[in-house]
Formats: structure tokens, sequence, C-alpha cells
């Protein structure tokens, strides 16, 4: 049984990072779905094409594997995950929704990922925090979003974007 999402005036709390001290380039969303709050998995709407994104650059099918194994699999390729945001208000899972937004500790990514040298932002809105991340010292890219809000690009340019980001930081040989 899924867990039920609090009501929309309540706030919402996100997803703990997927980094390890290995970790050489980790994806920043802004905020977790409905879909991926509710099964406690990032990018856990069967539309959103992170996991189809990353399965065509490694070759690995990973929306195949259970959810643990694709967090190791990712981990032991030097990518982790994180959101902008630790919480917020937001009703539904646009990020245009989001209100009175609490950031995550970005800088404790040195304490947890000594071996982070990138971060890429995955979509507009945690992109906006670009000069943040770019301030700790961090190489910064921009990404169009895996979002299936984000229909103006295909899967094909969006794929070109995000393996050139990958081969930059040696995740793709």
């Amino acid at each position: 049984m899924r867990p039920t999402l609090p009501a929309s005036d309540d706030l919402l709390q996100g997803l703990p990072p997927v980094v390890g001290r290995a970790t050489r380039l980790v994806v920043l969303g802004s905020f977790p779905g409905v879909a991926s709050l509710q099964a406690g998995r990032y990018y856990a709407h069967p539309r959103n094409q992170f996991w189809p994104l990353l399965s065509a650059i490694w070759s690995v099918d990973l929306a195949a594997l259970p959810y643990a194994r694709r967090l190791a699999e990712i981990r032991a390729r030097g990518l982790g995950l994180w959101d902008v945001y630790a919480a917020c208000r937001r009703q539904g899972s646009l990020d245009t929704a989001i209100r009175e937004a609490v950031p995550n500790d970005l800088a404790s990514l040195r304490r947890r990922a000594p071996g982070l040298e990138a971060v890429a932002h995955n979509g507009g809105e945690s992109a906006r925090a670009a000069a943040l991340t770019a301030a700790l010292g961090w190489t910064v890219h921009r990404l169009p979003s895996s979002s299936p809000a984000n229909a103006s690009w295909s899967f094909e340019r969006k794929l070109a974007a995000w393996r050139a980001v990958f081969v930059q930081h040696g995740l793709v040989a």
C-alpha cells in the first residue's frame, strides 16, 4: 500500500541524497513529483525519462532492475542524485506550483561526496540554484528536464545533452 500524501497545505518532505565517496557528478532535480513521493523513489513517474536516459547512455536497462540495484548501479558509475529543495508546499507535481521551498544543504555534498567535481541541474527550476552550486566550487551544467512536462525536447535531443555531460565527467567510456 502506498503512503498517502499530506494535504496540499502541509509541508512535503523530499528524498535523501543518493551519493557516495566515489560520486563525481550529482544530478540535482528540483523536488520529487507526486509519484516519486508516493513511491519513495527518485524519478518514479513512468513517463519521466530519467531512467531511460541513463539506460541509453550506459546501455543497461536500469528500468528493469529493482530500485535498490538501480541506485547501486549509478553509485558504482560515479553518479549521485538529490534535489535542490528539501521540502516545500505544492499541489500536484509541476515545478511552477512549488511554494515556500526549503533548500537542501547542498554544501554538505562536500562531506558526503568528497570526489564530487560537478553538478548537473535537471531542468529550469533546479537551475535557479546554479549560482549557489557554482559558488561552492563545482562545475555546473544545466540539463534539459527529464520530466514529461518538457515535451519541447525530443528524447534524442535530451540524450545528446545528457551524454555530453556524462562523457565530460568520465561517467561514460
